[in-house]
């Protein structure tokens, strides 16, 4: 199986056959944010079938048992491009060891970045990263796992434009596949995302030259209001239908106390 499926539609059987040709070696970009809007059937497909040495631009790398953290648990990820890692103790471990590469990106030039892949815009400049080692290079990517780095980031070209300022060029990312979670899709590819699992999705969905969607919902063409579609299925060229009932996690659950009975109403 490669590119897009015969005709306008694109459903697949299963997620085990939508990942079936994402070889060993392959980049990813993958949707979600923190656990929100995680494709996790498509990654745990990816998982069971055993693909390796994996490079995955992705906001975060999940947590220790969720999300993209279960490839990276498994060994099958070489490098991590993303903005945060701080929930995930064993990609902490990975990084200062040596095992994993990872390029920090600052969040918002993350998403610029994906969206110029996606968009055929080769690169950009921006102020975001100017007067840090974003720019200035240095930053580890890979530790020699004694303590010492042994890859770190490059100097990137800074300029000065018109209004005085300096930037930063960064270049656009795009990837051999990606992997998303939507809300409703249909049989077109066109697909919708619920509230914040929005977040990278569309953007992710843009870099890969091959992007495969699971979604809650499947509908047929023309279910779907045009005007509420976040994403074209031009950009999609593999659905899988996964159910409303797929487990979804949360980092961290926080609850607001009860107000307490012997308050009172201060002043009334």
């Amino acid at each position: 199986m490669t590119g897009a499926r015969t005709g306008f539609d694109k459903v697949v059987a299963s997620a085990a056959e939508a990942v079936a040709d994402i070889p060993d070696g392959a980049s990813l970009a993958v949707g979600g944010f923190g656990l929100c809007g995680n494709p996790i059937a498509l990654i745990e497909a990816l998982l069971e079938q055993g693909t390796t040495d994996l490079s995955v631009v992705s906001n975060n790398c999940g947590v220790d048992d969720w999300g993209l953290g279960v490839l990276l648990g498994a060994h099958r990820i070489a490098k991590m491009t993303s903005s945060y890692v701080g929930e995930n103790k064993e990609f902490e471990r990975q990084f200062l060891s040596g095992e994993l590469e990872l390029e920090l990106t600052p969040q918002g030039t993350l998403a610029e970045k994906l969206r110029a892949g996606g968009a055929g815009i080769a690169a950009f400049f921006t102020r975001t990263g100017v007067g840090t080692q974003v720019a200035d290079g240095g930053l580890p990517r890979r530790y020699d796992g004694s303590g010492g780095v042994a890859v770190a980031s490059p100097p990137k070209e800074v300029r000065t434009f018109g209004d005085g300022g300096e930037y930063v060029l960064e270049e656009a990312i795009t990837t051999d596949f990606a992997l998303v979670h939507a809300l409703r899709g249909d049989r077109h590819g066109n697909l919708v995302f619920n509230k914040s699992a929005r977040n990278f999705s569309p953007l992710a969905a843009m870099a890969g030259r091959v992007c495969i969607a699971q979604v809650e919902e499947l509908v047929e063409p023309g279910e779907i209001d045009p005007d509420t579609v976040h994403l074209p299925g031009v950009y999609v060229h593999r659905v899988v239908h996964v159910g409303t009932d797929i487990e979804k996690r949360i980092e961290r659950r926080t609850v607001a106390q009860a107000p307490s009975s012997s308050a009172g109403t201060k002043g009334a």
